[in-house]
C-alpha cells in the first residue's frame, strides 16, 4: 500500500503559489500493492520538459520499522527545484537512476510509483555496469580530468580503462532508450529534453540517431578543462561529436565555454561565430548554440525554510553560542577539489600574523558526505583533521576553538542557521563548477521577518550585511562582483583576504551585500530555467525548414541538415541529361575536388588525367579546371591534356586549350603587392607554421600549420592591418579557411563561370548542359553565379544544370557527392563520345 507521511515537514513550497506541488505528497511509502491516491486525472499539458540526469533528485530510504520504501524530493538538489521554475502549464518529468539499491523484485513497483506520483522515469542499471560507469569512468577518470587532475596511476582513478568507457557508452544508451519511451507520443515535437552533466555526454548521439527534430539541450555543471587538458582524453573526439548532436549546450561561465570551443577548434577544426550576442558552431549544416548562464537558487524555497521553527531555534542558539565572536562559515562537499586543507591553513596563518584575533575569530566548516569512494577521500579527511587539530591546539583555549569542523550529514535547516549568523562566508575550492553556497548565504543574511524576529533584528538594527571570500576558480565567482576573490593555492593571500574582510567598514559590507542580493534575487532558478528553455526554442526554430541525413556509425554519428531541394547527384540522372544535350560546359575545381587536400603529392593522378582527356575528346564538351593555383603549376600538371581549359588564380588567367594563349582577366595595377609582401613577411616571421604564397595576381598568407588559436588571432590582425593600409587600393582583402588573401577587386570563380558561358554564347554554342563541381567557399561563387544566370529571363536558358558540391553541407549547389572518389566515379561513368561515320 502507498501512503503519505510527514507532509508538513521540510515543505519545499515557497510563499509563491506553486500549484503543481499541491497535488504531490511530500513523502511517500511503497509496500506491496500500489493503490490509487484518488487524485483527479488531468489532461497532459501541451508542453513537456524532460530533465535527464544520472540520478533522480529524490531521497530514497527504507523505513526502519515497516521496511517500506520512502521517497521525497531532495531540496538540496538543483534539478529538484526545476519543477517549480517553469510555467504552471508545463509538465516536468525526470529521467534517471535512484540514489539507492532496490531489489529486482521491487523495481517495477517502485518505478510505477515514481512515475505516477513524482513524474519520474526510473532507470535500474545492472550493478556491474553502474560501478564501471559511475564509480569507474565518471568519478575516477572523467571527473578528476575535468577538474584538471591528470589521470596518472598515482591516484585512485588510474589510467583510461576501455571497459569503463564501454560501460559509460552502454549506460548512456540505456538512458537514451528511456527518454525515447517518454517522448513516444503524437505531439512529441513539444517535448524539450534537457540533459545534465558529464555523466551523460554520449547520450545526445543515441537520442539524435532516432529522433531528428527532438529539442535537445545539454548543460554541464562541472568545469570544462582547457583544450590541452581535454586532449589527453583518448575518446575526446567521440565526446565532442556526441555533444554537438545537441541544439543547445550550456555552461556556467565563459571560461568553461571558451575551453569547449577551443577543443572543438583544435580537435575537430570547427570555428564559432557570434551572432547578435549568441555564440554558435556550424556543424554539418546544423547550428549548435553555446549558452553561458550561471545557475540560480530557489528564493521561495529558501525563504520558506528560513521561517521553519527548527531553523529559527538553531539560529537563535548559534547567535547566543557565538556571541562576541567573529564567525566565518564554509560549506563544502568532501572531495579533493574543495580546498578544505588550504582553507584551514589560511585560518592558521591569519591567527599567526594577527594576534589580536586569537580567541575572537571562528571558522565553522561544514562538509557534506563524499559522493565517491576511494583512498583520496580518506586522505583528504585525514589531512584536514590534522591541520584543524594543529591550529586548534596552538591557538585554542578553554571554550574557544578557532576551527569547528562539522562532518556531515548536516540538515539544511542547520546550514541555513549558520548562514544567517555568520558574518563571512569562505568558499575557496581549487576547482569547482557553479557552487551555490555563496548565493544561499547571501539570501540568509538578508533574512525574513520570522528570522529577523528570532535574531532580534528590528528597524533600529544596522543595515543587513555580508562578505564573501570566494575562489577565482569556481563558477559563481564572475557573478559575485562584490566578493573578495582569492587564489586558494596562495595561503598568505587567503589569510590576508580574511583579515581584509574583517577590517571592512559596516557601510562597505552593506554595499557588497546589497549588490549581491540584487543579482541573486533577480537571477534565480526560474530565470536560469526559462532563459535556457527560450534559447532552446530559438536554437530549434529551423528544424522544419531542412531535410536531415544520418551519417556515420557509433559515436561518429552525426545529423546532416540540408536544404529541402538539396540531393545527391546520381550517375543515371547525370548521364540521362548528358546524352540529350549537344553543347556542354564542365567546370571542375581541383584541390578538394579532383585531389584530396591532405595528399602530400598535390599533382593529378594518372586516373584524373585519363578521365579529363576522355571528357575533352568529346567535341560537344568544353572542360575547364577552375583553380586558385598559379598558372605555371597548373600548366605543368596538365601538360598532357591537350584540349583541357584552365582558369588559374580564380580566373585571373584563362586559356581554352594547352596550345592557346593565356588571357588576362583585365589589365590591373599590381604595385600594391610591394606594400602587402613586407607586411605578410612580418606576420610569417612572428607566426610559426605560417607561409606566404606569392601568385602573379594575388598574395596569400597561409596559417594552416600554425597553432589554431594563435593562427586565427594573427589572421584577424593581419586582415585588419591590410584593410587599413590598402583602403584606397582596387583590391579585396579576404579571410578564408586558414588564409588571408589580397587580390584584385571583382576577381572570383563566379566571374569565370559567367565569362565562359558568355563566350560560348557569343560563338553560337550556347550551352544546354552545365556541370560544375567544387568543394570550398570559392566554389560557392560559381554556384551562385550559375543560379543567378539561370534565373535571369533575359538570358538563354540552359536546359540541364548540375551544380554539385563535395560533401553533405550547406551550399548554393543543388546537388552533392560524398567525396572525391564519387567525383571521379561520376566523371568516369559519363558516356564516351560517339564516333560519327565519315
Amino acid at each position: 500500500m502507498v501512503s503519505s507521511c510527514c507532509l508538513d515537514q521540510l515543505n519545499l513550497l515557497s510563499t509563491d503559489d506553486f500549484r503543481v506541488m499541491n497535488r504531490i505528497p511530500r513523502v511517500m511509502k511503497v509496500s506491496g500493492v500500489i493503490s490509487d491516491f484518488g487524485e483527479d486525472q488531468q489532461a497532459m499539458p501541451r508542453k513537456r520538459v524532460i530533465i535527464v540526469s544520472n540520478q533522480l533528485p529524490l531521497r530514497a530510504w527504507r523505513d526502519s520499522v515497516s521496511n517500506e520504501w520512502c521517497f521525497e524530493f531532495d531540496e538540496n538538489d538543483l534539478l529538484a527545484l526545476l519543477r517549480d521554475a517553469f510555467p504552471p502549464d508545463t509538465e516536468v518529468r525526470y529521467v534517471g537512476t535512484l540514489k539507492a539499491d532496490v531489489d529486482t523484485a521491487d523495481q517495477e513497483e517502485v518505478a510505477q510509483v515514481l512515475h505516477d506520483k513524482f513524474s519520474c522515469e526510473t532507470i535500474f542499471l545492472p550493478v556491474d555496469m553502474r560501478n564501471e560507469f559511475y564509480h569507474g569512468f565518471c568519478k575516477h577518470y572523467l571527473w578528476p580530468l575535468f577538474h584538471y587532475m591528470m589521470p596518472m596511476t598515482g591516484n585512485d582513478g588510474g589510467r583510461f580503462d576501455r571497459s569503463q568507457w564501454m560501460a559509460y557508452v552502454s549506460a548512456n544508451r540505456i538512458f537514451a532508450d528511456k527518454v525515447l519511451e517518454v517522448t513516444d507520443r503524437d505531439d512529441e515535437d513539444e517535448d524539450h529534453v534537457w540533459v545534465h552533466d558529464y555523466h551523460l555526454m554520449a547520450l545526445p548521439t543515441f537520442l539524435r540517431r532516432r529522433s531528428n527534430r527532438v529539442k535537445l539541450g545539454f548543460f554541464l555543471h562541472s568545469p570544462f578543462p582547457s583544450s590541452d587538458m581535454y586532449k589527453t582524453l583518448p575518446v575526446r573526439d567521440e565526446i565532442l561529436r556526441a555533444l554537438l548532436n545537441c541544439d543547445l549546450i550550456g555552461f556556467h561561465t565563459f571560461d568553461y565555454a571558451r575551453h569547449f570551443l577551443s577543443s572543438c577548434r583544435r580537435i575537430l577544426g570547427l570555428h564559432s561565430e557570434s551572432n547578435r550576442g549568441h555564440i554558435a558552431l556550424e556543424y554539418y549544416g546544423r547550428t549548435v548554440t553555446i549558452k553561458i548562464l550561471p545557475a540560480g537558487i530557489h528564493m521561495g524555497q529558501l525563504e520558506s525554510m528560513m521561517s521553519e521553527e527548527s531553523t529559527l531555534r538553531m539560529a537563535k542558539e548559534l547567535k547566543h553560542k557565538y556571541e562576541g565572536k567573529i564567525m566565518m562559515v564554509g560549506v563544502d562537499d568532501l572531495d579533493l577539489f574543495k580546498g578544505i586543507p588550504q582553507k584551514f591553513s589560511a585560518m592558521g596563518e591569519l591567527l599567526e600574523t594577527n594576534q589580536e584575533l586569537r580567541g575572537k575569530v571562528v571558522l565553522v566548516q561544514i562538509t557534506n558526505p563524499a559522493r565517491s569512494l576511494g583512498r583520496d577521500v580518506q586522505q583528504l579527511l585525514d589531512e584536514a583533521n590534522s591541520i584543524a587539530k594543529e591550529v586548534n591546539n596552538k591557538y585554542g583555549e578553554p571554550g574557544y576553538q578557532p576551527i569547528v569542523f562539522l562532518k556531515g550529514p548536516v540538515t539544511t535547516q542547520e546550514k541555513l542557521a549558520y548562514y544567517a549568523v555568520a558574518e563571512f562566508c569562505v568558499v575557496t575550492p581549487v576547482r569547482d563548477g557553479m557552487n551555490l553556497v555563496p548565493y544561499k548565504y547571501t539570501v540568509c543574511r538578508q533574512g525574513c521577518p520570522a528570522l529577523d524576529k528570532a535574531l532580534g533584528v528590528d528597524e533600529n538594527s544596522p543595515p543587513k550585511n555580508s562578505v564573501i571570500i570566494v575562489s577565482e576558480f569556481i563558477g559563481c565567482s564572475p557573478s559575485l562582483s562584490g566578493a573578495i576573490r582569492v587564489n586558494p593555492w596562495n595561503i598568505d593571500e587567503m589569510a590576508n583576504a580574511m583579515y581584509r574582510a574583517i577590517d571592512l567598514s559596516e557601510t562597505e559590507k552593506h554595499l557588497r551585500h546589497e549588490k549581491h542580493y540584487k543579482y541573486i534575487s533577480s537571477h534565480d532558478v526560474a530565470y536560469w530555467a526559462r532563459s535556457f528553455d527560450q534559447d532552446l526554442v530559438r536554437a530549434c526554430r529551423d528544424h522544419y525548414h531542412k531535410r536531415y541525413w544520418r551519417v556515420g556509425l557509433g559515436l561518429a554519428f552525426r545529423l546532416v541538415a540540408l536544404e529541402p531541394n538539396f540531393r545527391k547527384l546520381l550517375g543515371d540522372t547525370l548521364n540521362s541529361a548528358y546524352k540529350k544535350t549537344s553543347s556542354r560546359l564542365i567546370l571542375l575545381d581541383y584541390d578538394g575536388t579532383m585531389m584530396p587536400p591532405t595528399s602530400v603529392n598535390k599533382g593529378p593522378s594518372h586516373e584524373v588525367i585519363s578521365v579529363l582527356n576522355r571528357l575533352c575528346d568529346d567535341p560537344k564538351n568544353i572542360v575547364f579546371i577552375v583553380s586558385g593555383r598559379d598558372r605555371d603549376t597548373l600548366s605543368k600538371w596538365f601538360s598532357s591534356c591537350e584540349k583541357l581549359g584552365i582558369a588559374a588564380e580564380h580566373g585571373y588567367f584563362t586559356r581554352w586549350t594547352r596550345d592557346s594563349a593565356w588571357e588576362t582577366y583585365r589589365s590591373v595595377d599590381l604595385s600594391w603587392k610591394e606594400v602587402v609582401e613586407p607586411i605578410m613577411q612580418l606576420y610569417m616571421e612572428a607566426t610559426d607554421g605560417s607561409c606566404i604564397e606569392n601568385k602573379e595576381s594575388a598574395v596569400v598568407w597561409h596559417h594552416q600549420d600554425a597553432d589554431p588559436d594563435f593562427g586565427l588571432f594573427q589572421a584577424k590582425e593581419l586582415h585588419d592591418h591590410l584593410e587599413n593600409v590598402l583602403a584606397n587600393e582596387p583590391v579585396v582583402v579576404k579571410r578564408g579557411q586558414h588564409i588571408v588573401e589580397v587580390k584584385p577587386q571583382g576577381l572570383s570563380k563566379g566571374i569565370v563561370a559567367e565569362n565562359l558561358i558568355s563566350s560560348m554564347r557569343s560563338k553560337g554554342k550556347s550551352p544546354d548542359f552545365l556541370l560544375c563541381i567544387g568543394d570550398d567557399r570559392s566554389d560557392e561563387d560559381m554556384f551562385e553565379s550559375i543560379a543567378r544566370s539561370s534565373a535571369n529571363p533575359t538570358l538563354p536558358a540552359i536546359a540541364e544544370i548540375f551544380a554539385c558540391t563535395v560533401g553533405q553541407k550547406p551550399s548554393m549547389a543543388k546537388y552533392y557527392v560524398d567525396d572525391i572518389v564519387e567525383v571521379i566515379g561520376l566523371l568516369r561513368g559519363i558516356p564516351e563520345a560517339t564516333v560519327q561515320p565519315n
